[in-house]
């Protein structure tokens, strides 16, 4: 037998009816329609599958036997229901319990594991998960309730998701080391230089179109040779020669996981950064736990100097 999909705001609408003997009076005590109360008690009573209340036009409501002992149950899970309801405004302004985060794959690696080490050292209370995806899959995530905050860059963000910047991620040019531009002192570079050159691209949602977009504004059409949603697989195929690469984060070193070695270059070009955003749904109430976790990471996350670029 499938459970009952009731409501608990049609739950209190026919409390409130019940209680008042009329749907007027219990739309007057709840400042709600009629018309609300009227449709809340009768979606309840066809997910019941029995009536609850008999509708008299002169006398008002009367509770059927079944609405009476239906009401009799409810007034106890809905004194429950406030219950615990206070009990989780409690728990939330505590610095204690579980926080769910998410993170942008290419952000989790590089400052993720120091902020959780920091939040844990001053919150050992508190049991960090963390949802770690692509920038739709984050938005998806905060909305459905499966984070209350996610790090993430600064872009597409609608104006249901509220966000406080944390950072800024500058874009740069990533050659190997074999490459001509690779000995310059300063090692800087136009991206003008890069025209008809192949290009090794991140190719992650949102990600790759802002890349992209980034030569386009200087007036180099990309040539896009290979396409990977790995940000070290990029790394290594610059690093071997298959073309060169624009990105947002840098590792604190130069080599790639098989050894081979790579170069910054800071662009010359006047580039907008991204922005690093720490984000939650607009209008909820964060716990003390997000607020903390907020608070750590606006104190932590300015990138150590190994991870700017010169």
């Amino acid at each position: 037998m499938a459970e009952p999909s009731f409501t608990l705001v049609q739950l209190r609408y026919f409390a409130a009816a019940a209680e008042h003997g009329s749907m007027t009076a219990a739309s007057r005590a709840l400042m709600v329609s009629q018309s609300a109360i009227s449709t809340a008690v009768a979606q309840l009573e066809k997910e019941l599958g029995v009536q609850l209340l008999l509708r008299h036009h002169a006398r008002g409501l009367a509770l059927t036997d079944a609405g009476r002992d239906f009401y009799q149950e409810l007034r106890g899970f809905l004194l429950h229901s406030s219950e615990l309801a206070e009990s989780a405004r409690r728990a939330g302004d505590a610095v204690v319990g579980d926080l769910a985060v998410g993170c942008f794959t290419t952000l989790a690696p590089f400052r993720l594991p120091s902020l959780l080490a920091a939040f844990a050292e001053r919150f050992p209370r508190v049991r960090v998960t963390v949802v770690e995806g692509e920038h739709a899959m984050l938005k998806r995530a905060l909305r459905a309730a499966e984070c209350e905050l996610a790090l993430m860059y600064g872009y597409d963000l609608e104006e249901d998701i509220e966000h406080v910047v944390v950072d800024t991620a500058p874009p740069y040019a990533l050659v190997s080391s074999t490459h001509p531009l690779a000995g310059r002192d300063p090692a800087e570079v136009d991206l003008r230089e890069f025209a008809g050159e192949p290009m090794v691209l991140l190719d992650l949602p949102h990600s790759s179109a802002y890349l992209e977009s980034v030569l386009r504004g200087a007036g180099v059409e990309p040539v896009i040779r290979h396409r990977t949603a790995g940000y070290e697989t990029v790394r290594a195929l610059v690093a071997h020669g298959h073309g060169f690469a624009l990105l947002n984060q840098r590792p604190s070193h130069d080599q790639t996981y098989d050894g081979a070695r790579v170069v910054c270059l800071k662009l010359r070009d006047p580039v907008k950064p991204l922005n690093v955003v720490l984000a939650w749904m607009r209008g909820t109430r964060l716990t003390r736990r997000a607020q903390a976790f907020t608070r750590t990471c606006r104190s932590g996350y300015a990138r150590p100097a190994a991870q700017r670029i010169p």
